[in-house]
């Protein structure tokens, strides 16, 4: 089994639509390691998700707005010889993306930013209360680093092989 880089920006952004969650990696203000789950927005290199105003990822990124956000496919169990096992391998698409955190405070921006969120779920308009949009943190992330793969792809020698990568 190979793992096959991916640098085509319309096949990153075809696994970033297929996830519901992100990962979002940072460190805290003890210098240790914290990744929590979360629902997210994507547009033009831009992540947008959003939080409590408080907590403890906010006071992590106030210290460090660092992050490394990943996303992953559903894994399926692919093989190349069913009676060997070191064939086995999980198939899927992984892309990580890192950047700078930045809370928006824009009433507007803010607006926009929770649209594209929804955008991930739903094609519905919303409308948002002033208390509401008043009360939520949005992060915005633009994507200074992004790499991704698709690991578990059968060798091209295999009877396996397909010419197309899937996802």
């Amino acid at each position: 089994m190979m793992t096959v880089t991916v640098e085509e920006r319309h096949l990153i952004e075809e696994i970033i639509s297929k996830n519901k969650v992100c990962y979002v990696g940072m460190i805290t203000t003890e210098g240790l390691p914290y990744v929590i789950p979360m629902n997210f927005g994507y547009k033009n290199d831009v992540l947008f998700l959003h939080s409590a105003q408080e907590g403890n990822s906010v006071t992590s990124l106030e210290n460090n707005p660092n992050v490394c956000i990943t996303f992953c496919t559903e894994p399926t169990l692919t093989y190349q010889n069913e009676e060997v096992a070191c064939s086995y391998r999980m198939k899927g698409s992984s892309v990580i993306c890192r950047g700078k955190v930045v809370f928006e405070e824009d009433f507007d921006k803010k607006v926009e930013a929770l649209n594209i969120i929804m955008k991930q779920y739903t094609d519905r308009s919303f409308t948002y209360s002033v208390p509401a949009v008043n009360n939520v943190r949005v992060w915005k992330v633009e994507i200074e680093d992004i790499s991704t793969k698709v690991f578990g792809v059968p060798h091209p020698n295999s009877r396996n092989y397909k010419d197309k990568l899937e996802f």
